[in-house]
């Protein structure tokens, strides 16, 4: 059923016009005769014009009443065309799924994640953006995204957390480096060697980096990018690269490079997190999408993921 835009005593002008009858316009409306009868009244007081004849062969336009009708059904019409427009955008907007993630997740986990879902959803229209960390927080917070991948060392204002686990920063490295025979590696130890790593925007950067000035160690670089992809195509010789497993798993599931965890504890700070604009009422695609990518990312990352109600807890 279509709404109406129009005010009550419209409406009812504009059935007993139709009906030529207050008592079948009334039955039309699902509503009393004298009610009709008396928002009909008010319009014309309001008008100060009489917009009907009362005969007895039922209501008769007046000349007045003749042309606010036409102008009331071409307004109708218009107001039809206007509704299905709004309910063609509000369709359009459930169908709908805007996604915003760092670098780190857009070469192993994501684009498995979404070729998944598409096929799952083939309705969905998806639109995925891979932007820097402090650009996936505006995307949120000014509704140009809907759901946000990224890593975090901090509660960011306006965003609410749906999933998070923890997500060190590691040192990855060939099988036959020096460093990998250690179940271990300190960043004292790491150091020594050249790295591979991301700008200082990134959070495996920044935490390296505040490690470093605590302890007054220099580093040499032997590449710097933010695409995580060109850090681990090239690892040569002694070689490490600073990243996340996540990001290194296909490379690591084939035994191309290894893992080694920092004994260093802030290098274990990092939170992985699904977000999405505090406040903000999405379509139910949105939900059925976490509950995929968090699904997902169980799988790579093992079941250590945080409930958002253990995470109010805790900033509690």
């Amino acid at each position: 059923m279509q709404p109406h835009l129009f005010s009550i005593p419209v409406r009812y002008f504009l059935e007993v016009a139709e009906a030529g009858s207050v008592n079948q316009a009334s039955k039309r409306l699902y509503v009393a005769a004298s009610a009709v009868s008396r928002q009909i009244g008010k319009l014309e007081e309001s008008l100060g014009l009489a917009l009907f004849e009362r005969a007895a062969s039922g209501m008769v336009l007046t000349a007045a009443g003749h042309g606010l009708l036409a102008h009331v059904r071409a307004g109708h019409d218009e107001a039809g065309r206007v509704v299905q427009q709004l309910q063609g955008l509000a369709a359009q907007a459930r169908r709908q799924l805007r996604l915003a993630c760092t670098e780190g997740f857009s070469s192993g986990l994501m684009p498995g994640v979404v070729a998944d879902f598409r096929a799952l959803h083939p309705q969905a229209e998806i639109e995925w953006w891979v932007l820097s960390p402090a650009e996936v927080v505006r995307h949120l917070q000014q509704g140009e995204a809907d759901i946000g991948l990224q890593y975090s060392l901090a509660p960011e204002p306006g965003l609410e957390v749906l999933h998070a686990a923890r997500a060190p920063v590691v040192a990855l490295m060939r099988p036959d480096h020096p460093l990998a025979a250690q179940v271990r590696v300190a960043v004292a130890d790491v150091v020594r060697y050249p790295l591979a790593l991301g700008p200082p925007g990134m959070t495996a950067r920044r935490l390296f980096d505040l490690r470093c000035n605590v302890l007054g160690l220099r580093y040499r670089t032997a590449m710097v990018s933010n695409v995580s992809a060109a850090l681990m195509a090239d690892v040569r010789g002694e070689d490490i690269v600073l990243a996340g497993t996540l990001t290194a798993a296909p490379l690591l599931r084939a035994g191309v490079l290894v893992a080694r965890p920092f004994s260093d504890v802030q290098m274990r700070q990092r939170m992985l997190q699904v977000v999405g604009a505090v406040g903000r009422r999405g379509s139910g695609l949105e939900g059925v999408f976490v509950a995929h990518v968090v699904g997902a990312l169980r799988g790579v990352v093992g079941g250590g993921g945080v409930a958002p109600a253990a995470l109010a807890r805790k900033r509690g």
